[in-house]
């Protein structure tokens, strides 16, 4: 029997890369209000694991979902979309 499960990905900012090996990405949703049908902003921060990548506060990445490494890191990163812009 072959494994074909899909992997989930997804797509955030990185706001914390203060520890090692391990960022801080936060995911941002907008659903429709349930009632008053406008968009509303849903976020979510995820701990995510580096591997081999290297990201730094405000790039935009796409995280995939791996088997559990800690108690709170279930995602990994697979790809540096959009580096942030360095001022000054």
């Amino acid at each position: 029997m072959t494994n074909s499960r899909k992997k989930q990905s997804l797509i955030g900012k990185v706001i914390s890369s203060k520890m090692q090996k391990t960022v801080n990405v936060r995911v941002v949703r907008e659903i429709p209000h349930p009632i008053y049908k406008k968009r509303v902003k849903r976020y979510k921060n995820y701990l995510v694991h580096l591997g081999k990548l290297s990201a730094k506060d405000g790039d935009l990445v796409k995280i995939t979902s791996i088997r559990p490494i800690s108690k709170k890191k279930r995602w990994q990163v697979s790809q540096v979309i959009k580096e942030a812009v360095k001022i000054g």
